[in-house]
């Protein structure tokens, strides 16, 4: 089974791709869904401990931890050591159901996959790209973010030119949804050809 890795930075389109990937029959492991998943589950014990006052009803509020983490690198770096192992394992059980069932192809949907060491657990890499103009369009119309919250997210990845230098596929994201679909459909066939 060949693992693909799905990354792009912020407002790039990278949710949209994977919805396009699993449309086209191939297994996509979110890590932002398994964070949500993992925040109303295992980690919101852990979360607490580290960060009081984050659990609302068991489960993390986001905003709140937020408050605590965004543009404090020690307080993110805490965050990161509790939730990374937690996603790894869940996206490694992913990956054997899924290498069981005998999938040709699976992505590996990771936002940060350059920025926390995520190419070695992948065979390929896809990184989903638009026009820095689309792509601050497409973030500052999201409800609650700002031009900071947006500078310090930016600050916190890898440049969008490294990303694209660094993989095996670009697909860009900045036209219409249909050359979007067809660009991700040949990365499928270059691939694993017709298998799925």
């Amino acid at each position: 089974m060949i693992v693909l890795g799905l990354t792009g930075s912020i407002g790039m389109g990278k949710s949209t791709a994977a919805k396009m990937f699993a449309e086209a029959g191939v297994p996509v492991h979110d890590s932002d869904e398994a964070v949500h998943r993992l925040y109303a589950g295992v980690a919101a014990p852990l979360v607490e401990a580290a960060f009081p006052g984050t659990v609302r009803d068991g489960v993390v509020d986001r905003a709140l931890l937020a408050g605590y983490v965004l543009g404090k690198p020690e307080a993110l770096k805490k965050l990161e050591a509790i939730i990374h192992p937690l996603v790894r394992a869940d996206a490694d059980a992913f990956l054997a159901r899924h290498r069981a069932a005998g999938a040709p192809l699976a992505v590996l949907d990771i936002p940060l996959l350059f920025e926390t060491g995520g190419r070695d657990r992948v065979d390929k890499v896809v990184v989903v790209s638009a026009p820095a103009d689309v792509q601050r369009e497409r973030v500052l119309s999201r409800p609650g973010m700002t031009e900071e919250k947006f500078a310090i997210i930016l600050s916190r990845q890898v440049p969008d030119a490294e990303k694209r230098s660094r993989a095996d596929f670009v697909i860009d994201t900045g036209g219409e949804l249909s050359e979007t679909r067809r660009a991700l459909r040949e990365v499928v066939t270059a691939l694993v050809g017709e298998k799925l």
